[in-house]
């Protein structure tokens, strides 16, 4: 039986013309890129040499890094001896010889909080603008990017000022570990300044925290003894009425064992009695006497005794600010930066030279087209 045959059928996309019209729009475009290799290579040469210029006429920036922890123990030692020399004034002593130690200055030592003061110290844009003010370089660069205008000028040292506070920063390593330790950071024009800017701006900012934790210890320390002083003065007052009311309590059983002609001491039975009379008319009046000779109010009130002598240790410590202490210690120390952090020159040049090229081929084709359609 013999096999009929299909008919092969043509379509625009599978035919010799197509196909044929296909290559020769090929041949054109290379053709046309080969014609305009004279464009393309200078508009790729402009590119390059102009990143090459941005990527060497740039201003510098480089980063100092150091790396922080809490302190330890030992690094305190100066300071918790200042701080515990008060702890007696603190402390409450009971009549059955039980001390009851105070809490209340541990907070001041705690490690924890002085090397979180320490990072918050480093944050401070006030603490920052202050250190900024005193330095010279900070002021050269600041004057030789400000213009003449007022007005802009104002504007332009605030935007100044707020991209340098973000070039010093103390931020965790582990931002979901509370025990992290912290990165410092000082960006400036140079690998020298900003070695130096760091070691600087740490020193400042350690300083100004060692005169808040004095300050500190100096506030609570006024607020016991102010405390303490109004303890006095209501134990003074109670101390004084109760003496006032004893005297008196003991003139009326005076008269009252005269009137009942009783000179010497009886046994009444009766000690609750409001004016007793036990003591006689002449005991009475011994007891008169000497309520009335009374200068010292801790006869009367015996817890007197213990806010003296709080008061008079008080009088006597002082709060020796030269004290040296540190509220961190250093993971990784300071150093100068081995690379710079921008410009990326490389990676400028050879972006610059691509966006050249890229262009140069983008010129050439339209171009191409714009002749093909005429």
């Amino acid at each position: 039986m013999k096999q009929q045959t299909q008919p092969q059928s043509y379509s625009p996309q599978n035919s010799p013309m197509y196909a044929t019209n296909d290559d020769v729009n090929m041949r054109e475009l290379f053709g046309a890129l080969w014609y305009g290799k004279l464009i393309v290579i200078l508009v790729t040469a402009l590119f390059f040499v102009s990143s090459l210029g941005l990527a060497f006429l740039s201003q510098e920036w480089w980063s100092s890094n150091a790396k922080i922890t809490e302190a330890q123990p030992q690094n305190l030692a100066a300071y918790q001896r200042q701080v515990k020399q008060f702890q007696p004034v603190f402390d409450l002593y009971q009549e059955d010889g039980t001390v009851l130690v105070s809490n209340e200055l541990n907070r001041l030592v705690s490690s924890e909080v002085l090397f979180q003061r320490f990072v918050n110290a480093f944050n401070s844009t006030n603490n920052k603008k202050a250190f900024l003010d005193k330095n010279t370089e900070f002021q050269e660069f600041k004057d030789s990017v400000s213009s003449s205008s007022s007005e802009s000028s104002t504007d332009e040292t605030r935007v100044l000022y707020n991209k340098w506070f973000d070039r010093v920063s103390a931020s965790k390593v582990d931002r979901n570990d509370p025990k992290s330790p912290y990165i410092i950071t000082f960006q400036t024009t140079t690998k020298e300044s900003s070695f130096n800017l760091l070691t600087d701006y740490v020193l400042a900012t350690e300083s100004k925290v060692h005169q808040d934790a004095f300050n500190n210890l100096h506030a609570v320390v006024s607020g016991k003894k102010n405390e303490l002083i109004q303890q006095k003065r209501i134990l003074e007052s109670q101390a004084s009425n109760q003496l006032l009311v004893e005297t008196e309590r003991a003139k009326y059983a005076s008269q009252i064992a005269k009137s009942a002609g009783v000179d010497r001491p009886i046994q009444t039975g009766n000690e609750k009695e409001l004016f007793s009379i036990d003591l006689g008319a002449k005991g009475l009046d011994a007891k008169v006497k000497a309520l009335e000779s009374i200068k010292n109010l801790s006869v009367i009130e015996p817890r007197l005794q213990q806010i003296n002598a709080k008061l008079d240790m008080l009088n006597n410590l002082e709060i020796d600010r030269t004290a040296d202490f540190q509220t961190f210690r250093y993971l990784e120390n300071i150093e100068q930066p081995i690379t710079r952090d921008k410009p990326k020159r490389a990676l400028i040049i050879v972006l610059g030279t691509l966006f050249g090229g890229m262009l140069g081929f983008a010129v050439v084709l339209i171009r191409f087209l714009f002749i093909k359609e005429d």
